[in-house]
C-alpha cells in the first residue's frame, strides 16, 4: 500500500512550511497515562506510536512538559519513532513543567533552553515545527508575542528550528508574529462546541494559508450532544469520530491532532479521516 492510500491520507495533506502532512495526525499528550490516572505501559505507548505510521500518520505534536511520572512522550516518540523517516515532529515551548511537575511560563530568554531540551529528548539536531505558546493550560494568552516570538525566530535563522507556529492566540497575535517571521501553524483549543469564537481564525489562517490545528477537538465540551450522536447512527460512527470529521470539514488548511493511548482508539481516530459528511449532517450539527 503506498503513503497516499494509508487510511491516514484519507483527508487529504496540507504545508506546514516545507513540510506536506497528512491532515490527520497524532497528539502525544495520552500517551503516558490511563483514562484512571495510571502509569501506561510502555509497550503500550511504543505500540501505539507505531501503529500510526503504519496507518500513514505523518505529523507527531508533543511537547518536553508532556510527562507523567516515569513516563515522558518526547521519550517515546524517540524510541519508537527515530530516525523519524518521513515524518514531521511539532513540539511547543513557551509552558514548562519543573521537577515536581509545576507549570511555569517562560520567560523570552528561557525559550532556547526549552528548545534545546526537545532537541535533546527527541535526539534531533534541528526542530521541524515550533509552536509558540502564550498563557497556560486552556486560558488565552493576552498582551504581546513579540519578544518570545522574537527569539524563536533567531533559533530559526541559526539553524535549530525549521518551521514556527503560534498558539493559545488571537488574531492580533497571528498579525503580531508576522510581522517577525512566517507562520505556519496556529494551535488553539476549538471544536464543534467549544471556542467557536476562533471561527474567525480559522478563516483568517485559510487567507493566509496558515493551517489551524486544534487540538482537544474530540474533548472539548461537556458531555455527549444529541446531534453529534444522531449524525453518528447516520454513520454507524462513534460520536468521536464525527467530532474529528466535522473538524477536518471546517476547511483543507484544518488539521486534526486526536492523542491517544489505546490502539483501537487510534484506529477509530484516523479512520475518521474518511469519513465524509453530509450537508444533513452539517445542518444537523449547526
Amino acid at each position: 500500500m503506498t503513503t497516499n492510500t494509508l487510511p491516514a491520507a484519507a483527508a487529504g495533506t496540507w504545508k506546514l512550511g516545507s513540510f506536506e502532512v497528512n491532515r490527520l495526525g497524532f497528539g502525544a499528550m495520552r500517551l503516558m497515562s490511563t483514562s484512571d490516572g495510571g502509569i501506561r505501559a510502555r509497550e503500550t505507548s511504543l505500540a501505539v506510536l507505531r501503529r500510526a505510521v503504519e496507518l500513514g500518520v505523518n505529523h507527531f505534536d508533543t511537547a518536553a512538559f508532556y510527562f507523567d511520572g516515569p513516563r515522558s512522550a518526547n521519550e517515546l516518540l524517540n524510541t519508537a519513532l527515530a530516525p523519524y523517516d518521513d515524518l514531521v515532529i511539532t513540539t511547543k515551548v513557551g509552558p514548562g513543567r519543573d521537577f515536581e511537575g509545576t507549570f511555569y511560563t517562560a520567560r523570552p530568554e528561557q525559550l532556547r533552553a526549552q528548545v534545546e531540551q526537545n532537541l535533546r529528548e527527541l535526539g534531533l539536531d534541528h526542530l521541524d515545527v515550533v509552536n509558540y505558546r502564550i498563557g497556560q493550560a486552556l486560558d488565552r494568552g493576552t498582551g504581546s508575542l513579540a519578544d518570545g516570538f522574537g527569539v524563536l525566530a533567531e533559533l530559526r535563522e541559526q539553524g535549530l528550528i525549521r518551521e514556527l507556529g503560534i498558539s493559545n492566540v488571537g488574531p492580533e497575535h497571528l498579525t503580531e508574529a508576522l510581522e517577525i517571521a512566517p507562520v505556519v501553524c496556529v494551535q488553539n483549543q476549538y471544536g464543534l462546541t467549544a471556542r467557536r469564537e476562533d471561527d474567525e481564525l480559522v478563516r483568517m489562517c485559510a487567507e493566509r494559508g496558515i493551517a489551524f490545528v486544534p487540538f482537544f477537538a474530540v474533548a472539548s465540551g461537556t458531555g455527549e450532544d444529541a446531534r453529534v450522536a444522531e449524525v453518528a447512527r447516520r454513520h454507524d460512527a462513534t460520536p468521536a469520530q464525527v467530532r474529528l470529521a466535522w473538524t477536518l470539514h471546517q476547511g483543507p488548511h484544518v488539521l486534526a491532532i486526536p492523542g491517544t493511548g489505546d490502539v483501537g482508539h487510534l484506529e477509530q481516530n484516523v479512520a475518521a479521516a474518511a469519513l465524509e459528511l453530509t450537508a444533513e449532517d452539517l445542518r444537523t450539527l449547526g
